[in-house]
């Protein structure tokens, strides 16, 4: 699942942003329920469901991290450098470009 993920363009720095953002919208969930629901253990439950997302961001952050390495060491070269190279393939219609470019 994990390089499906990476293959895919999902990186380890975008995990690591959804979980800071889950712990915001964990907080944020717990304030509003709690203004509206008019049952304060309701409002503790949609804080901690949104809480509970943050731990898996984190540790598919470290997967695809894990991940990344694996396809650094395997290339030779640094994963940015390897997806750059990529992303121009493309652009020149799949021709390769010339050494030390």
């Amino acid at each position: 699942m994990i390089r499906s993920l990476h293959r895919m363009g999902v990186r380890s720095g975008m995990m690591y942003t959804a979980g800071i953002v889950s712990v915001g919208a964990s907080f944020v969930s717990w304030v509003l329920s709690k203004e509206y629901e008019q049952d304060i253990a309701r409002a503790d439950r949609w804080g901690l469901f949104v809480g509970e997302w943050a731990p898996t961001f984190f540790a598919m952050g470290v997967a695809l991290r894990i991940e990344e390495a694996r396809q650094e060491i395997l290339s030779g070269r640094p994963e940015e450098e390897r997806r750059q190279e990529e992303r121009m393939g493309r652009r020149l219609g799949g021709r390769r470009m010339p050494a030390g470019v």
